[in-house]
């Protein structure tokens, strides 16, 4: 985990916060990248069943979780943190990212390719998204911290702003309980808004294998997306998961852990 320096209610680290499951085997460790609002933890039962076989490291992305507190949160500044925890790895990962995360893979992979071994993009392309992800800041900055003693609490005053149930989970295991505040940088995520559903205009071509990876039940990753997407990353693979939407790997478990190593072990 990075060294905490302690900002006032932030967290400030040198690095990326991490959660490691496994020690290092032959193949590569692989590096798990979650999406906007999620932290490490989301990401457990996946990552601890891949670390059968690999080192899995999944990180707190910027402005979230455990992880620095940044004023700045484009998709680079993303894919230097990414790099800087590769190469405290020894240098080069499998990278595995979902939505938000994805998306910073991809840059990832095209502004440090030499780190990228394979890459798995969950749920997201490269291109910019017409809708917004505010009203869920909106709902989670108008919960009434006095009124939070225990993470159901926040979940009965997230449903009042329309919030619906699976969200609420998710959203509340950024809940800082104790602290009565979320432990989301809310402000930042706001003001950066259209940086995170953009994407990056980079003149690179990333030319590794790559898997894009989604949910039938999902329209992230559109046919005429399938151009855009192997005009970046050329040796792209497309599978889909039956059954899943946008939250693939929390819907389909199993069924993304095994596509996922599939591909890894190819």
């Amino acid at each position: 985990m990075g060294l905490a320096v302690g900002f006032g209610r932030r967290y400030q680290y040198a690095m990326l916060n991490t959660i490691t499951h496994g020690d290092p085997t032959s193949l590569p460790p692989l590096l798990i990248a979650h999406g906007l609002y999620g932290s490490a933890r989301n990401w457990g039962v996946v990552a601890r069943r891949l670390a059968d076989e690999r080192q899995v490291v999944a990180v707190d992305m910027r402005n979230h979780a455990y992880s620095k507190w940044d004023d700045r949160h484009d998709y680079p500044a993303l894919a230097d943190d990414l790099a800087e925890v590769i190469d405290s790895l020894g240098g080069r990962a499998d990278v595995l990212g979902h939505s938000m995360g994805g998306k910073a893979a991809m840059t990832l992979a095209l502004t440090h390719g030499v780190r990228v071994n394979k890459l798995v993009v969950a749920d997201i392309a490269p291109v910019t998204y017409g809708h917004s992800q505010m009203p869920y800041i909106e709902a989670m900055r108008a919960v009434d911290m006095a009124q939070v003693h225990r993470r159901s609490d926040a979940e009965r005053l997230l449903a009042e702003q329309g919030v619906e149930k699976a969200l609420q989970s998710f959203f509340t295991q950024s809940l800082d309980v104790a602290g009565k505040r979320w432990r989301l940088n809310l402000d930042v995520l706001a003001k950066e808004m259209p940086r995170i559903m953009g994407f990056p205009d980079i003149d690179a071509v990333w030319d590794g294998p790559a898997l894009f990876l989604t949910g039938t039940e999902s329209d992230y990753v559109r046919p005429e997306h399938r151009t855009t997407i192997r005009s970046l990353f050329p040796n792209a693979r497309f599978a889909k998961i039956p059954g899943a939407g946008h939250w693939l790997h929390s819907e389909k478990p199993r069924e993304f852990e095994a596509a996922v190593r599939t591909f890894l072990n190819a």
